[in-house]
């Protein structure tokens, strides 16, 4: 632990930092500031005991002479207690000083700082400041503070690179105080910033400080959003939203809202301008926010407002918005229609007949109003002075009402009247109404007007003939000068003969009917025939009232006949004509007086003189012929105004409000036409394919204040080229308009064409020019191209059928113009199916679009979506072709189609398959291939491989869908899944599967027991009474007899799994449960779980099943091969079988006594938990199938009847690898060992072997390796082989061995036939021990032995009295006998006595048998059982092969012979013997097949055998040269010692023979040794000799080894000799001694140079 201990400080020390030093608490350093020269300047150093003892420590003076103390002496402190130490600090010099002062304690040393410092300039602020994200062309701050933390007042300033500023950039600081920074943010571009600011400081000596700052900056996007309209576009154009306002009432005022959206990470400020037009100064739309700030991603609301002002104008005006300093802009058309009232009366006239002079006719008018606002109207006319009057001349019309107005009629003179009355509705043009009737008296009675009488004089005024009187018209009518039209009216004949037709009336607007009256502006429609003036006069003052001057009023006469004037009468009026009636002639005036009478003071009076004229001859109608000659009434009207206001009153003048601006800038009517072309008149059009269109907008717009007439008009040789939409249009004041051009080339050429558009006002005025034309210029270019794909060949792989999976295609345009296509797909189907019924399958692949344009030298998307409905291959070929004008749609195109790309994809279903199996419990002892055929994995293998039903895909995924205890079976694959047999209360049999997903496709499974199909329901919906079948179920799930862990899983591609199925045995009988295999989308297989349990005792065979198929054997066959036929045993003790051969027999007498079926081992025993074999013999006759039935009797157990079949077939028509390949059994399972039990500690390399087609005189061999898995358990195996028979054909080396941790043991199998043709399928079982188990098993045997042997020898002596007196009734204490015992018994005595031994092991209880096993204990405490050896761990290996005759192996597989060593059989094969030890791989049938063979032979037949045999044994036992034979064989030289003689060896046996063969002529020398002349000639003679000699042996040598190399002894010893060494390399690779792979290398080295010189001559022969 560290001495020193920081303590936490406040704020208000944080200067003072202190220290804990072992429990001293004193400040780390001590500071002098603004101390001066000569000076001396005393700080206090406090130190502080926080422990809780008394402390002891000393110190030492500081070093320099600048800085002491007090002198030193120890110091004391108690707890709590502070000692305050003075320092005082004397300088001499201008300088910084520093020293320290060490305290010393038990615990070690601690120094404080001494320093004093100079006054310097210091500021403090943070390294690095973050703006916030800041939009382009705005502006985000934020501040900081500076602190001055020296000693001096500090002048700074900063410098700061754009776009960052600093505010203030100079400012000073006193000592200790501090500013706040704000550091300005301004970006011009869009980038991430990340600069240094510099500060500048300090006054004699500059120093600079740095701080970064970091910022970000962006672009700012804005999108405006109409809100409740729709993001559509009301209508194409550049702009890129409209909010329209639609039709909005005169007067009112709408406000509608926009959302301006901001798509950016930054605060966006924005301006919101209204478009610039100098000519556009009555604005209708407002917005009030001029400027904003949108924030990151977020909005903005506009409220535009829209006050029309006049009724069906057409408004439209664009608000700009714009953000990032004007670089980005976002433009907002609003656009608006004003709208007023419709305002209709339902007659345009109204009739009143005639009455008589001083009666009054009422009519009844109707005016209605069908729009929603509210019309003001009012009847032109004064109804007081009038002979016409309504009830309610003006008033309020509201929306969509209709009012009935009451006309009264009330002439004054008995003439004829017409008055042409008009009705003003504000915001609407007038309406006009004609009033006409007729009056009589008893004396006058004009002719009376009609409504065919008003039509008749419209249409003769149009033709001039209204100012002629109708006397006159008449006379012209009869001589001929006009003529009446077939509507009546009246014309001048020499238009009859003109080619243009007479002039007819035509009803003009009222508006210019109002204004041009010619009455109030001197324009009139048609010239008029009475006029009156003035028709406006205001009396002014009149004072006094009865001196007021009458007003002289003029009528004047324009037509060619007399005219008579009536005015109305008005008693009640103030003003009067005079004289009332008036004759006036033709072309003539005549003068009236208007009289005005007031008759109040300080009043005003307004009223409308009403007067008619009309032609003198009308007074009656005698004077009218001719009916079309009647002309109406003329009305004329005064209308007139005075006061009589006194000097000095007071009196009140009439106001009136517009609601119109009152500043009006009036411009005359005649502003020019002015349309706007986008571009400059110029359209540019980019390259177009030929045959093709082409669409883009150009915007024209309307730069008056004036609706506008548009028409375009393009040359009829470019019409096929260029269009536009609309061709015409009318364009509204200021109104933009977005018009679509297209432009379809024919060549492959460029294009220059010329357009006009002419506009004209909407209204033609006269004063205005007609029509104005502009040209636009357009520019296009025809072009070709083709479409490619970026990839040609798309492969998807595998895709789950029933699921999608997509992919993109990337269409490639490189040419220079849009290509517009349309694609088509053409799918092909291919794999194991039924083509026509593939060939009606939909359509398994989907375009996310089937046609669409690619730009030029661009790509374009499609996603493609595929779908496959089988486990098949698909192939889609895309094609594509370009569309035209003829060609549009798919089935147009399909001769211009050319291919595009193709896609592949595979359909696949999820599955797995059973790569492995193995067997624990009670089902141990079978075979990995019997194991198969139980549970037919190979069918379930062949199952999942194929197409589930549509049935199956009912319930894709697993679920409970039933309501009954038996759940519905949706499948037709049912399989069954046997767990065999075994006696009641042995171990669970398990049996493990390994699962393994080979597909590409996740898989999900699931084991569904009939209760996890069940739906949950209530107690009162089920059903109460079961069926036998639903109680068994019941049974068999509520004890779980059988169980599957793990119930359900999930593979993914190429994982495996590996469940464990078990059958528990506590209930004798057969078990069977339904269990459904679901695999999500895909199979569901029925799997009927059975197992049986039988008894304790009871004999039992399993069955497989009760019909058994045998290979396929050619006709001709000279030795068949034996076949099996397996047979388990399911029960604790051995079993008998008898096969019943009748049936066997009747077939061979069927077939001339040809033995078609044999049966090798018609008898047997099987031991418990062994798997047995029946051999068989199959010899067909004919090319067909063979069936028998052969009851197999098992005594004391039950029987049954397999059916066995046979098929033949002729080898010269089918091969025999196509016929077997149907009969093969079904146990090509794969040799995967990775499946372990609990407890196994070591694995094969292999589960199943097979050697193939051999002959019956090779041999083959395999090597497996037993790997041991434990890391740190030693294991012991030892192989077991089945049968006695399979003893003699296969071997295993090593066949016991110890396998230490993580080690690998070569384990070779060799099979060799045992020269009968058969078909080899044994299973071999390896057992596999823990070393320490069996250490500890021989460990407890020897100390049972032991004392088995200790309690042998000793016997207990029960007599009392035995050698001793009896001792007094009562006393029998063992104390008492131990003291009359002798010695001896008394110290064996003093040793407690074991129990007896005996050898009874506890059986394998069934679970719940308590009882019975507390019975087991209770006795085995009474007796010491014999160690049981620890059970083993059992291994299969399955060994397949078919061992062929000779013959048979040469006709059939000639070019595999040469592969075969052919050796004699194994000599050395001890014969099968009985074992009577009961261990478990001695258990075998005890039958040879031989004896088992002749078990079935007759008496006699046994009884000639004998006698040929003893005949055969005796005659060879009296050869006498068949004795000789014998003993020259063992005479001759072993071949096996003469191979491994080297040159040395066998040159010194050669001299050897030599010296021994002349042995007379060596001893010549010695006999004659008189003269040395016949030594020397003896020598030469002897020398020759023995060169002839070793010549002759050299001879015989070879002679020799040809002879031993061609006995087959010696070639099986070569060939045995090659195996072991390929053993020996194969166990060293294993071992990693030798890389079998690895590159061989040459090294070459440099010739020696005795090998360089030429071999020297042979020596003479020496002489000695």
């Amino acid at each position: 632990m560290s001495p020193l201990q920081l303590p936490k400080l406040s704020a208000g020390k944080a200067k003072k930092k202190k220290g804990i030093f072992w429990g001293i608490e004193v400040t780390k350093t001590l500071r002098w500031h603004g101390w001066e020269l000569g000076k001396e300047t005393i700080k206090h150093l406090i130190l502080k005991n926080v422990r809780e003892k008394t402390q002891k420590l000393s110190y030492r003076c500081p070093s320099t002479r600048f800085f002491f103390t007090l002198f030193p002496q120890p110091i004391i402190l108690r707890p709590g207690i502070s000692l305050i130490l003075p320092i005082v600090f004397r300088p001499i010099e201008k300088r910084e000083y520093e020293d320290k002062i060490c305290f010393k304690k038990d615990e070690g040393e601690f120094s404080v700082t001494l320093r004093a410092t100079l006054p310097h300039p210091c500021l403090s602020f943070p390294a690095a400041v973050q703006l916030p994200a800041c939009a382009v062309h705005n502006v985000t701050e934020i501040t900081f503070p500076v602190h001055n933390i020296g000693d001096l007042v500090t002048v700074f300033h900063w410098e700061a690179p754009s776009p960052f500023y600093m505010i203030p950039d100079y400012s000073i600081l006193n000592p200790g105080a501090e500013c706040m920074v704000k550091v300005v943010f301004q970006p011009k571009v869009a980038a991430v910033y990340d600069v240094a600011a510099t500060c500048w400081f300090g006054s004699e000596e500059k120093r600079k400080r740095t701080i970064q700052l970091k910022a970000l900056s962006k672009y700012p996007y804005l999108q405006v959003n109409v809100v409740g309209e729709k993001k559509e576009g009301v209508q194409p154009g550049k702009f890129q939203d409209v909010l329209c306002f639609g039709s909005v009432p005169v007067g009112t005022t709408v406000e509608k809202c926009v959302e301006i959206f901001n798509m950016s990470v930054v605060d966006a400020p924005c301006r919101i301008e209204r478009a610039e037009d100098p000519l556009l100064q009555d604005h209708v739309f407002f917005c009030d926010v001029s400027h904003g700030i949108v924030p990151a991603k977020g909005k903005l609301v506009l409220r535009i407002r829209f006050q029309p002002q006049i009724v069906g104008e057409h408004s439209t005006d664009y608000f700009t918005i714009i953000s990032a300093g004007y670089l980005l802009q976002t433009v907002l058309k609003v656009a608006g229609s004003c709208k007023g009232p419709s305002v209709s009366l339902h007659q345009d006239s109204l009739d009143f007949d005639w009455i008589n002079l001083g009666q009054s006719l009422m009519r009844m008018l109707e005016i209605s109003n069908t729009s929603d606002v509210p019309a003001y109207y009012q009847f032109d006319i004064d109804v007081t002075g009038s002979v016409f009057s309504l009830d309610h001349p003006c008033g309020v019309l509201e929306g969509t009402t209709t009012l009935v107005l009451k006309v009264t009629f009330r002439p004054t003179h008995p003439i004829s009247y017409h008055r042409r009355v008009v009705c003003l509705v504000h915001h609407q043009e007038p309406l006009y109404v004609d009033f006409f009737g007729t009056c009589h008296s008893d004396t006058a009675k004009p002719a009376i007007l009609q409504a065919r009488h008003l039509s008749w004089y419209r249409t003769n005024m149009v033709r001039g003939l209204t100012f002629y009187p109708p006397d006159i018209v008449s006379a012209m009518l009869k001589d001929g000068q006009l003529q009446m039209d077939e509507k009546g009216a009246l014309m001048l004949l020499p238009e009859v003969s003109q080619d243009k037709p007479p002039k007819e009336y035509f009803e003009v607007d009222s508006m210019t009917e109002y204004f041009y009256d010619g009455e109030t502006s001197d324009m009139a429609l048609f010239p008029p025939h009475v006029s009156v003036s003035p028709r406006e006069y205001d009396f002014g003052c009149c004072l006094p009232l009865h001196k007021v001057k009458p007003l002289p009023l003029c009528v004047t006469n324009h037509t060619k006949g007399s005219i008579t004037v009536f005015w109305t009468l008005s008693h009640g009026s103030a003003f009067q004509v005079s004289p009332e009636m008036c004759d006036i002639p033709p072309l003539k005036s005549s003068a009236f007086r208007v009289i005005f009478k007031p008759t109040q003071l300080n009043t005003l009076y307004a009223a409308e003189v009403e007067g008619f004229a009309f032609y003198k001859v009308l007074r009656h109608y005698n004077n009218i012929e001719e009916d079309a000659t009647i002309c109406p009434s003329w009305c004329l009207t005064v209308k007139l105004r005075a006061h009589t206001f006194e000097e000095g009153r007071e009196h009140f003048i009439p106001q009136y409000i517009l609601d119109v601006p009152k500043e009006i800038a009036l411009r005359s009517c005649g502003e020019s036409l002015n349309l706007l072309l986008e571009g400059e008149g110029n359209l540019y059009f980019k390259p177009v394919y030929i045959g093709t269109s082409f669409t883009r907008m150009y915007t024209i717009k309307n730069c008056t204040r004036l609706p506008m007439v548009f028409t375009w008009k393009i040359r009829q040789s470019d019409r096929k080229i260029l269009s536009v939409s609309p061709t015409a249009g009318i364009l509204q004041p200021y109104e933009a308009l977005a018009q679509a051009w297209t432009f379809t080339p024919d060549k492959e050429i460029k294009y220059l064409l010329r357009a006009k558009v002419f506009v004209r006002r909407k209204n033609t005025d006269p004063m205005c020019p007609e029509t104005v034309h502009y040209a636009l210029r357009i520019v296009g270019e025809g072009a070709l191209g083709t479409i490619r794909a970026e990839k040609e060949h798309l492969d998807l792989g595998t895709v789950l059928v029933g699921d999608l999976q997509s992919c993109t295609i990337v269409l490639l345009n490189d040419g220079i113009c849009s290509l517009k296509y349309i694609l088509s797909v053409e799918q092909l189907i291919t794999g194991p199916s039924d083509s026509e019924e593939v060939c009606s399958d939909p359509l398994a692949l989907e375009l996310e679009h089937c046609s669409g344009t690619i730009p030029a030298r661009s790509r374009a998307f499609v996603r493609v979506t595929v779908r496959p409905a089988r486990q098949l291959r698909y192939t889609w070929s895309i094609k594509y072709a370009l569309c035209s004008p003829i060609a549009t749609d798919l089935t147009s195109t399909e001769d211009q189609q050319q291919p595009l790309c193709c896609i592949v994809a595979t359909g696949v279903y999820p599955t797995f398959c059973i790569t492995d199996a193995c067997s624990a419990g009670s089902g141990s002892g079978i075979s990995k291939l019997h194991l198969w055929r139980l549970f037919s994995l190979d069918m379930l293998n062949k199952y999942l491989k194929q197409d589930p039903a549509p049935s199956e895909l009912i319930y894709r995924v697993p679920s409970r869908h039933s309501t009954s205890l038996n759940p519905p079976v949706y499948t037709p694959l049912l399989l069954d899944f046997n767990f065999g047999a075994a006696p009641i209360g042995s171990e669970p049999t398990l049996v493990m599967l390994l699962l393994e997903n080979k597909g590409v496709v996740p898989a999900e499974w699931a084991f569904l027991f009939p209760s996890d199909q069940k739906m949950d329901m209530e107690h009162w919906a089920e059903d109460a009474e079961f069926s036998s079948c639903e109680l068994h179920e019941m049974r068999i799930q509520d004890n779980q007899l059988f169980s599957v862990s793990p119930k359900s899983g999930k593979l993914l591609p190429g994982q495996e799994e590996s469940i464990q199925l078990s059958h528990r045995h506590d209930f004798t009988g057969i078990d069977r449960l339904p269990v459904l295999l679901k695999v999500s989308y895909g199979h569901e297989i029925l799997l009927n779980f059975s197992g049986v349990t039988v008894e304790e005792g009871q004999q039992y065979i399993h069955f497989t099943s009760s019909e058994h198929l045998f290979t396929p054997i050619a006709i001709g066959t000279s030795h068949p091969p034996k076949q099996i036929y397996e047979l388990y045993n399911g029960g604790s003790v051995p079993v008998i079988f008898e096969v019943q051969l009748d049936e066997v027999m009747k077939i061979q007498k069927e077939n001339f006594q040809h033995p078609v079926f044999v049966c090798l081992t018609p008898r047997g025993e099987i031991p418990p938990g062994i798997t047995g074999h029946i051999e068989w013999i199959f010899s067909p006759l004919e090319a067909r199938t063979y069936v028998v039935d052969v009851p197999i009797h098992i005594p004391g157990g039950e029987s049954a009847v397999i059916t066995f079949k046979g098929e033949g077939y002729d080898p010269n028509t089918i091969e025999e690898t196509a016929s077997s390949s149907k009969i093969l059994p079904p146990s090509v399972f794969s040799g995967s060992t990775k499946l372990t039990v609990p407890g196994q500690a070591a694995t094969l390399s292999h589960g199943r072997i097979c050697f193939g087609n051999i002959p019956d005189c090779a041999k083959a061999s395999r090597l497996v390796f037993l790997n041991n898995i434990s890391e740190s358990k030693t294991v012991v195996f030892a192989w077991q082989i089945s049968t006695c028979k399979d003893k003699r054909v296969l071997q295993i080396a090593p066949e016991v061995g110890v396998v230490q941790p993580g080690e690998s043991i070569p384990c070779f199998i060799t099979l060799q036939p045992s020269g009968t043709a058969s078909f080899c399928s044994t299973d071999l079982v390896c057992e596999l021990y823990i070393q320490e188990s069996l250490v500890q098993y021989e460990r407890e045997l020897q100390e049972w032995e032991k004392e088995k042997a200790r309690q042998a020898v000793e016997f207990t002596i029960t007599e009392k009295d035995l050698g001793k007196q009896k001792s007094p009734a009562g006393r029998s204490s063992d104390s008492a006998e131990t003291k009359i015992l002798p010695e001896s018994k008394a110290v064996m005595r003093r040793y407690k006595t074991l129990p007896p031994i005996k050898n009874h092991p506890t059986p394998n209880q069934p679970a719940g048998h308590i009882d019975r096993r507390r019975l087991l204990d209770k006795e085995s405490s009474r007796v010491w059982v014999k160690p049981q050896p620890p059970r083993p761990t059992l291994l299969h290996l399955g060994v397949t092969g078919t061992a062929y005759s000779l013959e048979d192996f040469s006709n059939k597989f000639t070019s595999e012979l040469h592969k075969y060593f052919l050796s004699w059989p194994f000599s050395n094969q001890p014969l099968e013997t009985k074992f009577v030890d009961g261990r478990r791989d001695k258990d075998r049938m005890e039958m040879e097949p031989k004896s088992l063979s002749l078990a079935a032979a007759s008496k006699q037949e046994l009884q000639i055998v004998t006698d040929i045999l003893a005949g055969v044994i005796r005659g060879l036992l009296e050869n006498t040269q068949l004795h000789d034979a014998i003993r020259s064989t063992l005479d001759e030289p072993i071949p096996y010692f003469s191979q491994f003689r080297c040159a040395e060896s066998a040159e010194l046996q050669d001299r050897r023979q030599c010296s021994r063969v002349p042995s007379g002529v060596s001893a010549l020398p010695d006999l004659y040794a008189e003269k040395d002349g016949e030594r020397k000639e003896m020598r030469q003679e002897t020398s020759l000799s023995n060169d002839w000699l070793e010549i002759s042996h050299h001879e015989q040598l070879r002679e020799q080894k040809e002879t031993i190399s061609r006995q087959p002894a010696f070639r099986s010893l070569v060939e045995l000799v090659l195996e072991n060494t390929l053993q020996n390399i194969l166990i060293e690779a294993s071992r990693g001694e030798v890389m079998l792979t690895a590159q061989p290398r040459v090294i070459a080295l440099p010739s020696s140079p005795s090998q360089r010189i030429t071999s020297p001559a042979p020596p003479p022969p020496s002489r000695a």
